[in-house]
């Protein structure tokens, strides 16, 4: 089983070979775009007192979320976490329906029954998470267990923190999948802090990435900034384990851009490890990439974005309007129903 460090995406034509042509890199940008900006308005909405709770965000994470969601196929499943905003945008959730799960409204994809960032749209092919965050792993190698069951030709994709990595679920999940050679995709956000813990106080190995050997499947390491290395890495998994090749564990390198949630300052991570990794900011990064290999024009940028700024300002005026739940109806779509259990998922 092979442990190797994934190489950058160089040139066009290196792209063109994982199936992407210039709509679908603009496309991309465009998707790392509105994740941003939607989490950044988040920011603002919390500020102004219209989130309750606390309010997590993937900064410095948009290419990892949007890379590995784009190599996904239409009928693969996969549980993002509160970093993954990006998997949710790619995947087709409109940003309206994000503000208003934020804002706790019934339009959100749970209705207004769940944490602002605890979301997914199940018709979209997402399980939404929880806050153990390890526990969503076993969620999706039960998927890939499904499809293994009923010859469905699918796959499902798990995602989680270097922190969860330190928990029973993610070793339990790993050894099932490997033992069974399931076809589901591990992805490991490293971001090099739970929380406040830096990386060399939770693992003793170099990279999480080295643990997959013992699993009996291949583990990859790459850098999390680059979201076309991200997406080819992702995309040979994913197609890997739809053709019978068993699981594959990502390990995307990034650093969490701010603290764990908003009510946390990060005074705890060096200053200049924030100003090192400024300069691999995944957005800036892929622009320049663009300019440079795809003759990405000023103009197009603009439109780019003037275009989400439209598609955002008008989705917080839709999510403004959005009513809050009746509590009469508290129960409804939480529970399963007599009809649910009649027809089980398996059938």
């Amino acid at each position: 089983m092979a442990i190797r460090e994934a190489e950058p995406v160089g040139s066009l034509s290196e792209v063109k070979e994982a199936g992407l042509d210039r709509e679908d890199l603009l496309g991309i940008y465009r998707n790392m775009v509105i994740t941003r900006g939607i989490e950044e308005r988040g920011h603002i909405l919390y500020k102004q007192g219209k989130i309750p709770g606390s309010f997590y965000t993937g900064r410095g994470n948009e290419a990892s979320a949007v890379g590995v969601a784009t190599a996904m196929g239409t009928d693969d499943v996969g549980t993002p976490l509160h970093r993954d905003m990006g998997v949710h945008v790619a995947r087709g959730v409109e940003p309206w329906r994000v503000f208003a799960q934020y804002m706790g409204r019934s339009d959100g994809p749970t209705r207004g029954r769940d944490g602002n960032v605890h979301m997914a749209d199940s018709n979209l092919g997402m399980i939404a998470m929880v806050s153990h965050l390890p526990a969503m792993l076993p969620v999706a190698v039960g998927c890939a267990l499904a499809f293994r069951i009923r010859g469905e030709n699918r796959v499902a994709v798990g995602w989680y923190g270097e922190g969860a990595s330190a928990r029973g679920d993610t070793h339990e999940a790993m050894n099932f999948a490997g033992v069974r050679q399931l076809p589901v995709v591990f992805i490991c956000d490293n971001n090099q802090w739970a929380y406040s813990t830096p990386t060399h106080l939770e693992y003793a190995c170099e990279h999480l990435a080295d643990r997959a050997q013992a699993y009996g499947f291949d583990g990859v390491v790459v850098d999390g900034t680059d979201v076309l290395a991200v997406y080819r890495e992702a995309k040979r998994a994913v197609e890997k384990a739809r053709s019978g090749g068993g699981p594959t564990l990502i390990e995307s390198l990034t650093l969490r851009m701010e603290g764990h949630a908003v009510h946390d300052d990060a005074f705890y991570v060096p200053k200049e490890m924030f100003e090192e990794w400024a300069k691999n900011d995944p957005i800036e990064r892929f622009r320049t990439w663009l300019q440079e290999h795809a003759e990405l024009t000023g103009d197009e940028e603009d439109e780019i974005s003037a275009g989400v700024k439209k598609l955002l300002n008008e989705a917080l005026s839709r999510a403004e309007e959005s009513p809050l739940p009746e509590p009469a109806k508290l129960t409804e779509g939480v529970f399963a129903s007599p009809e649910d259990l009649d027809t089980p998922h398996h059938k």
